[in-house]
């Protein structure tokens, strides 16, 4: 983890969760870390963290923990199915993501953006390739949004929609997923804007 060689006391890092899901919101999360008032102790504790998607979700879930106790601000910003469906998945990928960063009081001095720049209108940030493979920050924030979103979707969404097997796949498509789908028609939380050929030729479930 590269973040405290950039030479800034507060580094943010930016990540996404769900933007391949079938269902449910897309989660951004921003992490602003204080280097300067960081031990070695939190110092330690964050050097474990890495791209949420390698991690198991017990060592996923207790990195929460280490990331609310020693990060300086989090912020979380979603976006409903409707929201994607209606503006498009990446525009809405990018438009939480800035969002996210923008909340952050005060600003970074370096905010870092795991894969793709977002963009002239958003606040001044990084893109990082593989970033949250190599910034403590970054990694932060793709924790905090795979586990905001899996809880939702494994706790809420799974009680208010049974039968579709959010508890399990969190609305990643999966045959059993689309077995559902086809059988009981989408839900609320479905995105009736995703394709997909993972299950079938040019997969589109919602026309």
């Amino acid at each position: 983890m590269h973040d405290i060689a950039l030479g800034h006391r507060l580094v943010a890092g930016a990540d996404e969760a769900g933007r391949g899901c079938l269902a449910g919101p897309i989660v951004a999360a921003a992490v602003c870390i204080d280097f300067a008032r960081l031990d070695d102790d939190g110092l330690r504790e964050l050097a474990a963290l890495d791209d949420s998607k390698r991690l198991t979700a017990r060592r996923r879930a207790a990195l929460v923990g280490v990331v609310m106790r020693r990060a300086r601000q989090v912020v979380v910003v979603s976006a409903s199915a409707r929201s994607i469906d209606a503006r498009g998945l990446h525009a809405t990928n990018i438009h939480i993501m800035a969002s996210a960063i923008a909340a952050l009081d005060p600003a970074p001095g370096v905010a870092l953006v795991d894969g793709f720049a977002l963009g002239d209108a958003a606040p001044p940030h990084r893109r990082l390739v593989k970033g949250d493979a190599t910034s403590a920050a970054v990694a932060a924030a793709s924790v905090i949004a795979k586990e905001t979103r899996d809880r939702l979707m494994r706790g809420p969404a799974a009680a208010a929609h049974p039968g579709y097997g959010f508890d399990g796949h969190v609305g990643y498509i999966t045959q059993a997923h689309t077995a559902a789908v086809r059988e009981l028609g989408p839900c609320p939380l479905h995105r009736l804007s995703f394709r997909s050929s993972a299950y079938g030729d040019d997969l589109t479930l919602f026309d």
